[in-house]
């Protein structure tokens, strides 16, 4: 898979993209993020990617031109399932989203960024906008690191353990059932019992029971 990232803060990136399982992915081949400098595809001498809206609003909204130059360049060299606009009035993104775009081949995320972008980057070369939460941020890139972490890590040998991804909350619309490791026992606070039973459809039936019980608690929304 490849993600090309489209941003004006490249350097809010750098860190996300480098660290951990996303970096694995990368080592191993098995994903390729590219970030873009949006202002490298400016014509003025200042690099200037804004500019007032019309209609006197506060704020400033990036230019389009910029934009357009970008994408297309990029959709020169390869072909994209989606073109991502990150915008707090795009679609939630939830597992099942982050799920279908895992099999996507080639992804341009554009990251949003002062007031937003000229409306005709949506109506015209975006195929897709989404949200990370009912909240306003600084610019997109925070939520393009998010989507690009959710993605790649569902990617096909990307974790040590694959059955690891499937066992994931929000994968059934549950919450994940608690865990716990060694000691069984500590300051007398103990492991269920049932847990070292070696007794695996019991064990099975209770990790069922304990996703069932956590969603009704914390996320009924889920369970409708």
């Amino acid at each position: 898979m490849r993600i090309d990232i489209i941003t004006v803060l490249p350097e809010m990136l750098q860190s996300p993209l480098n660290c951990s399982i996303v970096k694995r992915a990368i080592d191993k081949g098995l994903a390729e993020i590219v970030v873009h400098n949006l202002r490298d595809y400016t014509t003025n001498k200042y690099r200037k990617v804004d500019d007032y809206p019309f209609g006197g609003e506060a704020g400033m909204v990036m230019q389009i031109e910029p934009i357009d130059k970008c994408i297309s360049a990029l959709k020169a060299e390869r072909d994209y399932d989606e073109v991502i606009f990150t915008s707090p009035d795009g679609e939630q993104f939830d597992q099942p989203m982050a799920n279908t775009l895992s099999l996507a081949k080639n992804l341009i995320i554009l990251c949003g960024h002062y007031k937003g972008v000229d409306y005709r980057v949506r109506e015209h070369l975006i195929t897709r906008e989404i949200s990370i939460g009912d909240y306003v941020l600084t610019g997109g890139e925070i939520p393009a690191a998010v989507i690009a972490d959710a993605v790649v890590r569902l990617i096909p040998g990307v974790l040590g353990d694959e059955q690891s991804a499937l066992s994931d909350s929000y994968q059934d619309n549950l919450l994940a059932p608690p865990v716990y490791t060694r000691p069984a026992e500590y300051k007398g606070w103990r492991v269920p019992d049932i847990l070292l039973s070696g007794h695996q459809a019991k064990i099975d039936q209770w990790r069922h029971d304990q996703a069932m019980e956590r969603t009704q608690r914390l996320r009924p929304d889920l369970l409708k």
